[in-house]
């Protein structure tokens, strides 16, 4: 009788580092673990680290019930500017001065966006339209009219750490993109704003916390 492969029908707790796609974190883990069926629970861009959960085997049953969960994020925005991209990803433009920007006027911005409300989903997205992703028609310098999506946000919390940056956390439901939040934030302040820096922190009750064991630069456990 062949053993069972002991990282088979798992669920592994991952810190994604930066500058890796959620895809290629599965790849790696399928490689270390030898396993047939492999999949991740929620998409992490590249240039945001954290809280990224691969299930296999007969776990991967579970994949639509870890993205249900509610989320945790945390980062900074860089205010007094924007992208294309919402992010670092395009270069930055619309400079406006942000000397004048306050604490209260932080507060007051954010307090617009809490509870239920409803979101535009970004151009340079994966959401797809007529079989593709909208990034790839964004990349060719079309626009596509994109529907208003409702989410939920929990907890949101943000305070100036500089003149141009902002740290935030929030605490939002599944279909969040924080992206669009930094800029629509960044529109309600009246200077601009983009994602400069994202960590996941939690999903539901998951975090990436003792982590005993790496691949590839992948820290990561299994619970």
């Amino acid at each position: 009788m062949i053993p069972k492969n002991k990282y088979s029908d798992k669920i592994f707790l991952l810190d994604k580092p930066l500058d890796m796609t959620s895809a290629d974190a599965v790849y790696h883990i399928k490689k270390f673990t030898k396993v047939k069926k492999c999949g991740h629970a929620g998409t992490l861009d590249p240039k945001a680290s954290g809280l990224l959960i691969i299930c296999t085997d007969r776990m991967t049953r579970k994949i639509n019930e870890f993205m249900d969960m509610e989320k945790e994020y945390e980062g900074i925005y860089r205010i007094g500017a924007v992208t294309k991209t919402f992010d670092t990803e395009s270069e930055e433009e619309g400079f406006t001065a942000t000397d004048h920007i306050t604490e209260a006027d932080l507060e007051k911005a954010a307090s617009k966006f809490r509870g239920e409300i409803e979101q535009i989903p970004p151009m340079y997205s994966a959401l797809k339209h007529k079989g593709k992703p909208l990034y790839h028609f964004a990349r060719k310098g079309e626009t596509i009219e994109t529907k208003p999506r409702k989410i939920f946000i929990r907890e949101y919390f943000v305070k100036g750490i500089s003149e141009t940056e902002v740290f935030f956390r929030v605490i939002c439901s599944k279909g969040t993109y924080i992206r669009t939040l930094a800029n629509d934030f960044g529109k309600e302040l009246g200077v601009g704003a983009y994602l400069k820096v994202l960590r996941r922190t939690k999903i539901g009750q998951y975090a990436p916390d003792n982590l005993n064991e790496e691949y590839k630069g992948i820290k990561f456990r299994v619970l």
